[in-house]
């Protein structure tokens, strides 16, 4: 499947420095690869923060949790090419 029929959603928070560091990653590589991308406030619903409210930023691929704190470029780049 290529790149560009995966969503990636990035679990986020005002505030978070780590959060800025992803969505800067991710920007980059869906202009790169051209996947669907968006962002999610972990802080609008409760759901969301009691899933993931202490582990921000979280990496979804296509709605399943990929990885939380950090971009890995070359490991993303393989699961989107799945």
């Amino acid at each position: 499947m290529p790149a560009a029929d995966h969503q990636v959603t990035l679990i986020t928070r005002d505030g978070c420095h780590l959060c800025a560091v992803a969505a800067e990653q991710l920007h980059g590589l869906a202009g790169e690869l051209g996947f669907e991308y968006r962002e999610v406030d972990v802080d609008a619903a409760a759901v969301l923060q009691d899933t993931y409210g202490d582990r921000v930023p979280v990496i979804l691929v296509d709605g399943r949790e990929h990885g939380y704190w950090r971009v890995e470029p070359a490991r993303l780049r393989r699961a989107l090419a799945r």
